[in-house]
């Protein structure tokens, strides 16, 4: 198995992932797109993942690769038809390459919330083993506003109705962050940008209420990132 991950920030990676690949000897490839990285042929690689990002997807002045990024997206799911996941920003841009749209998240969704699988959640084989509601990490003030023709929702927040879909048999796209350790959102704490944004939302000192609150539901997180890895995975070979 062999993985090319899009990344648009150094400190947004596979993040716990990581320990899984490292055990099971998957071979994945990063492209920093932020800092020059060049996507490079797509055929050798079983799995596209896209990360999360401080831009949006529609900032294609400021950082016109978004353009080629979207274009790669659109060939691997509709002409490839390999497995893809994207997390946050990767969501977006999954919804956006496929023709449906996103916006501004009012409120910005910025904490641990709980999520809920929708009926098509429940049964879909990403999410099996999986409880139907469970917390997760959120850091976002863009949602996908209209999933893409013929895409599913396969989870929801109160705050946001599109936290997870399916846009083809093996291509899923989820808004909160799976990937999340206590480790990298440390590393999101120097980025200026995510800083000023989740005091804004939630006070000053947030970004410490936050650290504490992932550490006291680090088991959780560790146990659905299992899950969805294994289920991925398994899918994937398929």
């Amino acid at each position: 198995m062999r993985i090319l991950v899009l990344q648009h920030l150094a400190s947004e990676h596979p993040g716990i992932f990581r320990s899984h690949f490292a055990r099971d000897g998957v071979e994945w490839d990063a492209v920093e797109l932020d800092d020059g990285g060049v996507i490079p042929a797509l055929e050798p690689y079983d799995a596209l993942w896209v990360m999360g990002g401080a831009m949006d997807v529609w900032d294609v002045e400021e950082f016109p690769w978004l353009i080629e990024e979207k274009r790669v997206i659109r060939r691997w799911v509709r002409e490839l038809q390999r497995p893809f996941l994207g997390i946050c920003l990767g969501h977006q841009l999954l919804a956006d390459a496929l023709g449906g749209t996103c916006g501004p998240q009012k409120p910005p969704e910025v904490g641990v919330f709980d999520v809920d699988l929708t009926a098509s959640g429940k049964v879909d084989p990403l999410f099996e083993g999986l409880a139907s509601s469970f917390p997760a990490l959120q850091w976002h003030s863009v949602r996908v506003a209209q999933p893409p023709e013929g895409a599913e929702v396969l989870s929801s927040s109160p705050l946001c109705a599109v936290q997870a879909m399916r846009a083809a048999p093996r291509t899923w796209g989820m808004q909160y962050h799976v990937e999340a350790e206590l480790e990298a959102v440390r590393e999101w704490a120097c980025v200026p940008d995510y800083r000023a944004a989740l005091e804004k939302t939630n006070g000053e000192g947030a970004m410490e209420r936050l650290q504490a609150e992932i550490a006291a539901h680090a088991a959780a997180f560790e146990a659905n990132a299992s899950i969805l890895y294994r289920n991925f995975m398994r899918l994937a070979r398929e």
